[in-house]
C-alpha cells in the first residue's frame, strides 16, 4: 500500500505548478535543470519519496526551486518546498517586507490545498508582543520598488480591495468557519497575490499593493481566528502587520494589533491582550473616530477579562465619546462595520465580566441593533444577552434570548458562536427540570464541539 504524504509544502507547490499528477514529467525537469553538475537520473520514483520525506541534497533542492519558479512564474526559496521542516504555524515578525512575502507564499501555498486537514499551531502571546513592539518601533521601509518580470500599475491594485470587501462580507453573513471558503481564499492568494508581489512596481504602487494585500492576509487572519485555527490566524496577522508597515499605514497596522489583542482576550491572555490594545491604541496617533473607537472598545474588552474596573470604564468612555463623533466619509473602509451595536456588546460582555450583569443588561437592546447581513454578530450578541439574562437569575429571559440566538446559529459557522451556544447550555444546565430551559437545551443540543479556545 502507497505511503502518505509527508511533506505537504512540496505536495502543494507541485500541484499549484501543474506537476500533481506529472510526478516523471517534474523529475525530468529536475533533471534538466541540474545538467550543468552532472548527469542525474531522477524520475517519478525520485519524486514520490521526497514527498514522503527524503530529502535530495542542497543542490538539488535549488534545481526543484528553479523547476517550480518557471512554472509559477514566480521565485520559489528553498524553505518553501518543505525538506527543512519550515514551521508554517511560526508567528515571527519578519524584519524585511521580502521576508514577509515569502511567508505568505509558502503558507497561503500550503492553505489552499489543506481544505480538510487543520494544520493547527497554538497562539503564542510573547510573539504576538514581540511583533507589536516591532511595528511600532522598527524604522519605516524606505521603499519597497521591485523588479520583476511583470510591471503593475494602480489599475492593477484596485481588485484586490475589491476582493478583501467580498470576503468580509461572506465572514459577517456565514462566519470564517469554512474551510472551502478560507481555501479558496488562500488558493486566489497563492495564485494571483503572490506573482504581483514578485512583479515590478515603483514605490507609490508597491504601498498600495502592500496595503491591500496586508487587508487580504488581515481577513482571512480573522476568518481563521473564528474558525478556531489560532495559530495559523496569528501568522496571518503578523504577516500582515509587517506588510502595513512596508506600506506606511499605521492605521491598519493598529487594527491589526487590536484583533491579535482580541485573539489574545478570547484564549484568555488577558494581560498581554491589554498590552497589545495599547500599543495599537498609541501607534495609531491622532485616528479617525471610527478606529479610535474601534481600538477602545478591544482596550475594554481585555480589562473587563483581567478584572481591572476603572481602567474597563475609563476604556469604554473613550470608546462612547469617539462612537458619538463617528463620521463615515472619515473613516476607511475596513472599519465601516463598527457601529454603536458593537460597542453595546462589548460594554455587555464587559460589565458582565465584572459580575455587574444588571447594567450590562441596559445595553441589550442597542447591542443587537444591527445590520441584517452581520449574522454572526446578531448570533453573538443574542447568545451573550442570554447568558447574561441567566447569570442575573432571569430564566424567562434567558430562553427568549436563547431561542433568538438558536433561530440564527444554523446560518454561521463559527468556532466562536459554537462555543458562546455551549457556554450558555452549561449555564442552563442545572435548570434543565424546567420546561422551557429543557426544550431550549434540546434545540442547543446538536451544536458540534468547538475548536479550542475559550471567551
Amino acid at each position: 500500500m502507497a505511503r502518505s504524504v509527508t511533506n505537504k509544502a512540496l505536495d502543494a507547490l507541485l500541484f499549484a505548478a501543474g506537476y500533481g499528477n506529472a510526478h516523471a514529467a517534474f523529475a525530468r525537469q529536475v533533471n534538466h535543470a541540474g545538467r550543468a553538475q552532472g548527469s542525474w537520473r531522477y524520475d517519478a520514483a525520485s519524486v514520490y519519496w521526497w514527498l514522503r520525506g527524503r530529502r535530495p541534497a542542497e543542490h538539488v533542492q535549488n534545481a526543484m526551486a528553479e523547476t517550480i519558479a518557471r512554472k509559477l512564474g514566480r521565485p520559489v526559496e528553498m524553505t518553501e518546498l518543505g525538506f527543512l521542516g519550515t514551521n508554517l504555524a511560526d508567528a515571527a515578525y519578519s524584519p524585511t517586507a521580502s521576508g514577509a512575502i515569502d511567508a505568505a507564499g509558502r503558507l497561503w501555498t500550503l492553505l489552499a490545498h489543506r481544505v480538510n486537514s487543520p494544520i493547527g499551531g497554538a497562539f503564542h502571546s510573547g510573539a504576538a508582543l514581540q511583533a507589536a513592539f516591532a511595528w511600532r518601533y522598527d524604522l519605516p521601509d524606505t521603499q519597497v520598488t521591485r523588479d520583476g518580470r511583470t510591471s503593475l500599475t494602480g489599475a492593477d491594485i484596485q481588485p484586490l480591495n475589491l476582493l478583501a470587501e467580498h470576503f468580509a462580507d461572506l465572514d459577517r453573513r456565514h462566519g470564517g468557519g469554512s474551510p472551502h471558503t478560507r481555501a479558496l481564499m488562500a488558493d486566489l492568494l497563492a495564485r494571483q497575490v503572490v506573482p504581483m508581489l514578485h512583479g515590478a512596481y515603483a514605490d507609490a504602487v508597491g504601498r498600495d499593493l502592500m496595503r491591500a494585500t496586508a487587508t487580504l492576509c488581515g481577513q482571512l487572519a480573522f476568518m481563521s481566528y473564528d474558525a478556531g485555527e489560532h495559530g495559523i490566524a496569528q501568522h496571518h496577522l503578523t504577516i500582515a502587520l509587517r506588510l502595513a508597515k512596508a506600506a506606511d499605514d499605521r492605521l491598519y497596522g493598529a487594527h491589526l494589533l487590536a484583533n491579535l489583542a482580541t485573539q489574545a482576550v478570547y484564549l484568555g491572555h488577558t494581560r498581554d491582550a491589554a498590552r497589545l490594545a495599547e500599543a495599537a491604541v498609541d501607534g495609531a496617533g491622532r485616528a479617525p473616530a471610527a478606529v479610535r473607537a474601534r481600538l477602545y472598545t478591544t482596550a475594554a474588552s481585555a480589562y473587563g477579562r483581567s478584572g481591572e474596573r476603572r481602567a474597563c470604564r475609563a476604556a469604554l468612555a473613550k470608546a462612547e465619546r469617539a462612537v458619538d463623533r463617528m463620521r463615515k466619509e472619515d473613516s476607511p473602509r475596513w472599519v465601516s462595520y463598527f457601529s454603536p451595536a458593537h460597542l453595546a456588546g462589548t460594554t455587555l460582555k464587559c460589565l458582565s465580566d465584572l459580575r455587574l450583569h444588571r447594567q450590562a443588561l441596559r445595553h441589550a437592546s442597542d447591542a443587537i441593533t444591527l445590520t441584517t447581513q452581520n449574522a454572526r454578530t446578531r448570533v453573538l450578541h443574542s447568545a451573550l444577552i442570554a447568558l447574561t439574562h441567566a447569570q442575573a437569575g432571569d430564566l424567562d429571559a434567558a430562553c427568549t434570548w436563547g431561542r433568538e440566538a438558536a433561530r440564527h446559529t444554523p446560518q454561521v459557522s463559527s468556532a466562536r458562536v459554537t462555543q458562546r451556544i455551549q457556554e450558555l447550555a452549561t449555564v442552563l444546565t442545572p435548570h434543565r427540570t424546567r420546561a422551557d430551559v429543557h426544550d431550549l437545551l434540546s434545540t442547543l443540543a446538536p451544536t458540534p464541539p468547538p475548536h479550542s479556545g475559550r471567551l
